[in-house]
């Protein structure tokens, strides 16, 4: 699922084609993609009709687009989703499951999803230590590319924690954006085996991994996200490359690119953990 650069190149995109335009009409075309708005489609696109974009938003790794008088449009990815810009009157896209269309006439908004996990929910903006954020999201901690993100309380809080470090890396109560896929590029950075005990670990190789994991989704950002097969594109349906760069995590049976030693794969959560057995020695 879209980690947090991945989610941050599509807001990108999305904020230079919708901020400041105005719906007109949204088609759903699907029922699953509002599966969450549980007031189903008529109460959905009625309340979107007439809306003004104020803003792209992101908070870890969920996006929202900011509405006129206090509303958003809470979006999730999912596995498969798409947010993609096409020009009105493009053929509709084989999975198709919402169309948003403006005002102005110009290019229109789709929304993507093969597997359809993906979806919106309209919801109220509430504000949460001075940020206005999604009812339904309130409870997400900032992410560490969040200017007011504080490390020092998030290394304190992440050593009070009893579990594997991994699980807390996890938790999006504690640091958002992080995923499956970046948690693995962080702890092999920071040279950390995914089961170490948070409440053994130091102030300081708490920071290492807080660090390595910004540095990593910064760099993955830097190369438009990861993308595995053609499900994970921007709103111009441009893949990403950063899984060229990927130390371990999907490199099962390959050498590590510090010691050589064969990477490793584990059963983790109903997924899966790749580490280096010579780099990331167990506790």
């Amino acid at each position: 699922m879209p980690e947090l650069p991945e989610v941050e190149v599509v807001r990108v995109g999305l904020d230079a084609h919708v901020t400041g335009r105005t719906l007109s009409e949204v088609e759903v075309h699907h029922p699953r993609a509002i599966r969450r708005h549980l007031l189903g489609a008529g109460d959905f696109t009625g309340r979107l009709a007439g809306r003004k974009i104020v803003a792209t938003r992101r908070r870890g790794k969920y996006l929202w687009l900011e509405l006129s008088e206090g509303l958003a449009l809470l979006a999730h990815l999912g596995m498969s989703g798409q947010l993609l810009v096409q020009p009105d009157g493009a053929p509709d896209e084989k999975h198709l499951r919402v169309r948003f269309r403006f005002a102005d006439d110009g290019p229109e908004l789709r929304f993507v999803d093969q597997r359809t996990f993906g979806g919106f929910l309209v919801d109220d903006l509430v504000t949460v230590d001075e940020t206005a954020l999604p009812s339904a999201i309130a409870h997400i901690a900032r992410d560490p590319m969040d200017p007011r993100f504080d490390g020092h309380a998030t290394v304190a809080a992440l050593r009070r924690k009893k579990t594997e470090l991994k699980r807390a890396l996890l938790d999006q109560s504690l640091v958002s954006g992080i995923g499956n896929i970046y948690a693995d590029e962080a702890l092999w950075r920071a040279r950390l085996h995914w089961s170490r005990a948070t409440e053994r670990l130091s102030a300081g190789k708490a920071t290492e991994v807080l660090t390595a994991a910004t540095d990593v989704m910064r760099e993955a950002l830097g190369q438009g996200g990861t993308s595995f097969d053609a499900l994970y594109v921007n709103v111009n349906g441009q893949s990403g490359y950063f899984d060229r760069s990927l130390a371990v995590y999907g490199q099962e049976g390959l050498p590590c690119p510090r010691c050589g030693t064969a990477v490793r794969r584990e059963p983790f959560m109903n997924r899966s953990s790749y580490f280096c057995p010579r780099c990331q020695r167990r506790a």
